[in-house]
């Protein structure tokens, strides 16, 4: 008969090797810390500029599917639950998109302009687009790779 501790150590093998395990995790984290949270203070009221810095970071987020953590930032900083518009986004922020991929965020091309443009371009409008490209899930990039290919 399996002893506690074995049975502990295959359910936790299992879940791992489903995926799953980290999932959980980050889900009683959420929950915990939604439990934690004291209502009764109230926040302060969320300026335009608020609204429109925490879209940019829900959109980066996402792409990188840190969904737990993009539902942190919504519950704890009161964004609406729908998404801004793209659209709307780079109206507000007087930009434009070079690249006709939109599924990139926003984020990377306002990055990718402040590392690679000049003093002329800060006259432009500063979405230039982004060398990244939609992340692969069957790929997982090392460390050691990402550091070679930011100083090249």
């Amino acid at each position: 008969m399996a002893t506690v501790a074995e049975l502990k150590a295959v359910l936790k093998d299992t879940l791992e090797k489903r995926g799953v395990l980290g999932l959980l995790k980050a889900r009683i984290r959420a929950e915990v810390f939604s439990a934690l949270d004291d209502e009764s203070e109230p926040r302060p009221p969320l300026s335009h500029e608020n609204l429109l810095i925490n879209e940019l970071i829900r959109e980066y987020l996402e792409f990188n599917k840190y969904k737990y953590t993009a539902s942190v930032l919504i519950s704890e900083s009161g964004q609406p639950l729908v998404p801004l518009d793209r659209q709307f986004l780079i109206r507000e922020l007087n930009a434009f998109e070079e690249s006709k991929d939109n599924t990139i965020p926003l984020l990377y091309g306002i990055l990718a302009h402040f590392l690679h443009g000049t003093k002329d371009d800060l006259q432009n409008s500063f979405l230039r687009g982004s060398s990244l490209q939609p992340p692969n899930p069957n790929l997982g990039g090392q460390p050691s790779r990402r550091k070679e290919r930011m100083t090249t």
